[in-house]
């Protein structure tokens, strides 16, 4: 296949100082085309400013014979941006809108700053250096967007409600573009990519990210963009680690009543099995057809009421309630015992007076939606509570997209998208505070699939969903739930798109039921997250398909024409590989298990020569010295390791630093070496590495200068010891010095063995040598233990290990562990290892060195059991997790220093 070249192409790239800004940027420099290199130099949270970053790539893309100019203004100012590309090149034929900003804090932490920047950044940026591009693709019929996503935004993500909303915005901006932009072959698609950067480096492991290098991402880019492809736009993709798929809409046959007065929101959850059915699905790119199913509802029979819902005692605030959706919502509330708090900008009163009129409960809010705090003080001042937020209020600012005006788009966003979040904010700590909540937020099956006219509104209106997927991540414990409704009804807002006869026929009174359903005790399973198309009496559940997509070789450097070469498989969802992501560990599923998809086969079966190049590669990394990597702690540090270890506040030797007898445990050791920068690559001295395939295998430690120092400053000084070929495997031995550094005295040495599965066959030594204690393996005597020290763990074991310097996801965030296969946050393995290294210190004294096999794993709140046998000057030991019986460190030893240590 011949090369995807863009000769005599100009892309604009912005966000490209680092990361995957970066690698599209070289990329493209490198396959001819003109690169604008857009970055404002700040940081990942949005902070600061320098031109050094853009600088840099640019440069790097003229020394090897590429063109390309930088441009450092915020993509707030889009215009300037590609004004940029007019100037140096005269034209603008691909823009990649890829900047972005995390502000990642739980919900009911979240300041307006933390919201309002990054719907800045990331929503208002996008649509700025697109409406900048718009008119020069029209004119020469000519153009190429691609917008990003992320899963965060297609699955919501716990602590990312403003950068879920934003980025689901994407979807629904793109989805528009999409549809405005094709007669005049503008092609706009959206990708949401897993790939290392300074954004991700905050919530991933070290080695999970580099194994999600920009480079897998790229070549997508490179295909959906080149001027061979005319057909697929509007599309969706998930890319990263090797694997790319395509997503796309999947809506339930869902479940048709009866319109009129049967339908009630009981006769709604009777029917929920319908509305959850998904045997005869459909993959709209749009509205479905509501007037056959008005028809269709108004022949049936009537409905099976159900259980009449009771909201006595609750109180229902709804925005926008003056008229159309909103009142009847109201309405229908306080008719089933809710006191309502009718919230509108223009007239909330004549609905007041009809539910008040009716004998219901009823308050007026005269205040728009971004006055969150204000609507639910209506409802505080009048009831004294609020159990039921229903963000309703709207506007729209309809234009083809090269006429918007920056005030259209300010405006809806403003209202639908900001509105939503700030009455929702205000409205939280009541939630919180009384263990209960119902949040009902209203998108558009415009922002679900995308409108011509409407970029603004679909924006919003995707936002607002990415928003609730993750706020209803954060509310689920609280039972705070939080669900989203596209309806379709004929209101004072449709008029002027609707034909009257339409508005007429589409009564919001047909909306109203699932509304109030939701918000009740009785929807089945999962009662929260989900998002549902309903009006003309036809209710159905909406949720995303993604293809089985094709998953590349990770140790083969992914080019776009293999892409291509593959494209029939990454968006085929015939082939009965299909599934339905929910959340962002089903997203990474397919992306986590491509990492063990090997050009040699993913078993790493032993090749049959010796691979010279990493036998090589291995005798020079021994050789290789560490400039050394400073390690600066005090007592704080050392108070909060014994802490992490399990120290109590009576053990005033480990927790108080005035203590006569304050002193570190020896297992300490450990701690200095984390972050040591190492002088080789794990990619060159084993074949087939990947992150994913390493586990901790042992861990030795010697203590070479006792009492150990409360405070010091020290520099780590790692090297490579020897790497063990095991055929399917390899192990890998590294050591490091730790030492003072004022006086260059050694205080620790460390030892680390790691199993890296498929990384072996390479032709190296297959037994490791032989280094005394550090190779030792301790088997337990065939007799009742000497010792045994039972520990329970607490609950917040692993939240406060992790203090001391590894900041692995997989400790603390139950979404994370999930990625790795365990249902909640496991305890770091050198954390039940300084117990189990303090239950010998504690029963036998101090010792001068410790190894251990680590053979299993432990849940926070779990006890422990040290078995100890004295042997000579020798403890052997092993450590069990007594609600299972099963080992979590095995064949352990410590050299005890030879005399006795006082107990603790």
């Amino acid at each position: 296949m011949s090369e995807l070249r863009y000769d005599g192409q100009t892309v604009v790239v912005t966000g490209a100082g680092g990361g995957l800004g970066k690698a599209y940027a070289t990329f493209f420099g490198g396959r001819g085309a003109n690169v604008v290199v857009n970055d404002l130099g700040g940081s990942f949270k949005g902070e600061g400013q320098s031109s050094k970053a853009a600088d840099v790539v640019v440069d790097e893309i003229r020394a090897a014979g590429g063109k390309a100019v930088a441009n450092y203004d915020s993509v707030e100012n889009g215009e300037r941006i590609i004004e940029t590309a007019i100037r140096e090149f005269g034209r603008i034929d691909i823009l990649i809108n890829n900047a972005g900003i995390l502000r990642d804090v739980s919900f009911k932490n979240m300041t307006d700053a933390d919201w309002d920047l990054t719907i800045k950044v990331h929503v208002k940026g996008a649509y700025k250096c697109a409406r900048a591009a718009w008119p020069h693709f029209r004119k020469q019929k000519y153009g190429r967007v691609i917008n990003t996503a992320s899963a965060a935004g297609l699955f919501g993500s716990f602590g990312q409600c403003n950068y879920s909303a934003a980025k689901l915005a994407q979807v629904g901006f793109t989805e528009t573009l999409a549809k405005e932009g094709f007669k005049y072959n503008i092609i706009c698609n959206v990708i949401a990519p897993i790939a290392a950067s300074r954004m991700t480096q905050t919530v991933m492991p070290p080695d999970i990210l580099e194994n999600l290098k920009p480079d897998w991402v790229v070549p997508l880019v490179a295909v959906l963009v080149h001027p061979s492809n005319t057909r697929e736009t509007g599309s969706i993709f998930e890319v990263g680690g090797g694997h790319i798929a395509k997503l796309r809409w999947e809506r339930a046959k869902g479940a048709l009543l009866k319109t009129g007065p049967t339908l009630t929101p009981g006769a709604v959850l009777k029917k929920w099995d319908g509305v959850n059915d998904f045997s005869e699905p459909q993959y709209p790119n749009g509205v479905a057809d509501f007037m056959t199913l008005l028809e269709e509802a108004q022949k049936l029979g009537d409905n099976d009421p159900g259980e009449h819902l009771d909201f006595t005692g609750k109180v229902a605030l709804i925005t926008g309630a003056g008229a159309g959706l909103g009142r009847s919502y109201a309405l229908l509330f306080a008719k089933h015992g809710a006191s309502v708090v009718v919230n509108d900008l223009m007239n909330p009163d004549d609905v007041v007076q009809e539910i008040q009129k009716n004998g219901g409960k009823a308050v007026g809010n005269k205040a728009s939606a971004e006055d969150g705090d204000a609507v639910v003080k209506a409802a505080i001042d009048a009831f004294g509570r609020v159990d039921i937020v229903v963000n309703n209020a709207g506007i729209l600012r309809d234009k083809a997209f090269a006429n918007m005006e920056d005030q259209m788009w300010d405006q809806v966003i403003a209202v639908h998208l900001r509105g939503t979040y700030k009455v929702t904010k205000a409205a939280w700590p009541y939630f919180l505070k009384q263990k209960y909540g119902r949040v009902i937020n209203t998108t558009s099956t415009s922002g679900i699939y995308g409108n011509f006219g409407q970029a603004n509104y679909a924006a919003a209106k995707l936002g607002i969903l990415g928003f609730s997927r993750a706020l209803a991540r954060e509310g689920a414990k609280y039972n705070i739930y939080v669900n989203t409704i596209a309806p379709n009804a004929g209101t004072n807002m449709t008029r002027n798109i609707m034909p009257e006869e339409m508005v007429q026929a589409f009564k919001p009174e047909q909306v109203a039921p699932i509304v109030v359903a939701l918000s009740s005790d009785r929807v089945p399973k999962p009662p929260t997250g989900g998002l549902f198309e309903v009006g003309s009496g036809w209710h159905a559940r909406t949720r995303w398909q993604r293809s089985g997509g094709h998953g590349f070789p990770v140790d083969v450097k992914l080019t776009p024409e293999a892409v291509l070469k593959a494209w029939k498989d990454i968006i085929n969802f015939d082939d009965g590989r299909a599934d339905h992501p929910e959340d962002a560990q089903d997203g990474l599923k397919s992306i986590m298990k491509n990492m063990q998809n090997r050009s040699g086969g993913a078993n790493g079966k032993k090749q049959a020569s010796a691979n010279q190049e990493i036998l090589d590669n291995i005798e020079k990394a021994k050789k290789a010295k560490a400039q050394g990597t400073e390690f600066t702690y005090d007592d704080r540090d050392v108070i909060l390791y014994n802490l992490g270890v399990g120290a109590k506040r009576t053990e005033l030797p480990l927790v108080y630093e005035n203590s006569d007898s304050f002193q570190v445990l020896p297992t300490f050791g450990v701690i200095p070496q984390f972050g040591a920068s190492i002088p080789w690559n794990m990619d060159d001295v084993m074949p087939n590495f990947s992150p994913m395939m390493l586990l901790h295998g042992e861990q030795y430690l010697e203590i070479r200068k006792f009492p150990i120092p409360t405070a010091a400053k020290l520099v780590n000084v790692p090297k490579l010891i020897e790497v063990v070929d095991k055929g399917n495997a390899a192990i890998m031995f590294s050591g490091t010095t730790t030492k003072d550094a004022n006086t260059g005295e050694d205080i620790f040495y460390n030892e680390v063995a790691v199993f890296v599965r498929g990384s072996g066959g390479f032709g190296g030594p297959t037994k490791g040598t032989e280094r005394g204690a550090a190779t030792a393996v301790h088997k337990p005597p065939q007799r009742q233990p000497d010792s045994t020290v039972e520990e329970k763990t607490t609950e917040e074991q692993a939240a406060l290990y992790r203090l001391n310097g590894d900041r692995n996801p997989l400790h603390i965030d139950p979404e994370f562990s999930k990625v790795g296969g365990f249902k909640t946050p496991i305890l770091h393995g050198l954390c039940f290892f300084g117990i189990s290294g303090k239950h010998v210190y504690q029963t036998y004294g101090p010792f001068k060195n410790i190894k251990v096999r680590f053979a299993g794993t432990v849940v926070p709140g779990q006890t422990l059991r040290t078995e100890m046998w004295k042997e000579g000057n020798t403890v052997i030991f092993q450590t069990k997790v007594v609600e299972t019986g099963k080992l979590c460190i095995a064949a352990a030893g410590a050299e005890l220093m030879g005399r006795k240590g006082s107990k603790l």
